[in-house]
């Protein structure tokens, strides 16, 4: 799933603030600094989720016979395929 620039920043933005909010956590580095690790971390988790997604995705095309989307068939072997693919990335 595609955020925008905009949207990851809010969320890395509310992330930093709770943490900053917990009395028994004291930041070695300063605000701005741990809310672009946040960010980067967050755009990276995306992103291996898209490719587990386009992966998926290209199993289901790769049968013999077409198999729709949206399809009950297609659903199954979605999470199947997802599933797999996210054992191999040890997740």
């Amino acid at each position: 799933m595609r955020i925008s620039r905009d949207k990851a920043n809010k969320v890395a933005h509310t992330v930093t603030d709770t943490l900053a909010g917990i009395d028994e956590l004291d930041f070695v580095e300063d605000r701005n600094t741990i809310r672009l690790e946040v960010r980067k971390i967050m755009e990276d988790l995306l992103n291996q989720e898209a490719k587990i997604d386009q992966a998926a995705r290209a199993k289901i095309e790769s049968q013999k016979r077409t198999i729709l989307e949206g399809s009950q068939e297609w659903d199954i072997l979605y999470r199947k395929y997802y599933n797999e693919e996210v054992k191999k990335l040890g997740i």
